[in-house]
């Protein structure tokens, strides 16, 4: 996989004391409990919850054991929850090879994304190059990169219909994934390839016939089968499908959303030379923002992304030990000035984030 040089370019001389004392506190506090950065017992126990939520409701609609329209909204929605802890709290992890030291358990893993209609290619792309490298930095970070209507940045251009955004994000947010696995896939990796992000024509098609593979196999599994088998009509399970990806896309898009397009956080621009003014590791700390830190509940939903400050300075570290690292990050950053922006609820973050 190749790369493309035109981005932003970080200072490596700026807060350097910072990064290193961080980096030395997070290494010291694993050595000191002689504990692993990887995942422990814990979330092998918690990847098998979420993979079994996702397929045995699929598995049951296959099978023909649901006859009743509730028990297909039911069976779709608790796949829904799956889906969402899979990407969130599975895949997210493998791709960014924190879930394990062997590298084929992690690309083992990784294969999870596939398995719920994503690519696992394309996200690592857009995620772990271009948004956890250049965080709320326009047209460099693709999770800000939206269509006209949707204006995820201040230096976008404005137009009148944004004045209604935070009515009617909540549909788009809604529908992020069934786009995602239906058409968005392969725009991107269109993109990556015009990026050089794709060592030339040979590896996009590779990319491109296993993705269409992949997708295929989900729908077959996720929706065809069912209409098949499930004895009511296919609209109605069409519309159940839509309500588990309703699930999904809600919970996926406010997660992530609400952990960077907010009042506080920054959107800083390159100079003219394409420098920044700061080092990558304030960068990720004035774009960023933690919410909930207190809920257990939440924190094992989502995969910790609640402390999605530690997650962007920490992303080798698999994401059951952010709430012992929160105190090492927090206090580290006072200490040296930097900015750590935290939401004491997972709703006083949607509401601030509605005022973007």
């Amino acid at each position: 996989m190749s790369s493309n040089t035109n981005n932003p370019v970080f200072s490596r001389t700026l807060n350097r004391d910072f990064s290193k004392t961080l980096r030395s506190r997070v290494n010291t506090y694993f050595k000191s409990n002689k504990i692993s950065r990887h995942a422990n017992a814990t979330m092998v126990v918690k990847t098998v919850i979420m993979l079994s939520l996702f397929f045995i409701p699929l598995m049951a609609l296959s099978l023909g054991l649901v006859t009743k329209t509730w028990m297909l909204f039911l069976a779709y929605t608790m796949s829904g929850l799956g889906m969402a802890g899979i990407g969130m709290g599975v895949m997210h992890d493998a791709i960014h090879g924190s879930y394990s030291k062997n590298k084929n358990v992690n690309r083992f893993l990784g294969y999870s994304f596939n398995l719920i209609g994503a690519n696992a290619v394309v996200w690592k792309i857009q995620h772990n190059i271009l948004h956890h490298t250049y965080t709320n930095i326009e047209e460099a970070d693709d999770d800000i990169n939206a269509p006209f209507f949707l204006r995820f940045s201040p230096h976008a251009k404005y137009y009148w219909v944004h004045q209604f955004q935070h009515i009617y994000i909540w549909f788009f947010y809604s529908i992020s994934t069934i786009s995602w696995i239906t058409t968005k896939d392969f725009v991107r990796l269109k993109r990556y390839k015009d990026m050089r992000f794709l060592d030339g024509k040979n590896e996009y098609n590779k990319v491109l016939a296993e993705m269409t593979v992949w997708k295929l196999l989900y729908y077959s599994y996720a929706l065809v089968l069912p209409m098949l088998i499930v004895p009511l009509s296919w609209w109605v399970i069409l519309l159940a499908f839509l309500c588990m990806h309703t699930v999904t896309g809600l919970l996926v898009s406010t997660v992530f959303q609400i952990a960077h397009i907010m009042p506080d956080n920054e959107f800083p621009l390159p100079d003219g030379k394409g420098m920044m003014t700061d080092d990558w590791y304030k960068h990720q700390f004035i774009t960023t923002t933690n919410f909930a830190p207190k809920s257990k509940f939440l924190f094992w939903l989502i995969g910790g992304l609640n402390h999605q400050i530690e997650h962007h300075v920490l992303p080798d570290v698999y994401h059951v030990h952010y709430k012992k690292l929160t105190k090492i990050v927090a206090e580290t950053a006072r200490e040296y000035g930097i900015p750590y922006h935290v939401k004491k609820s997972f709703a006083h973050a949607i509401v601030d984030h509605v005022k973007c």
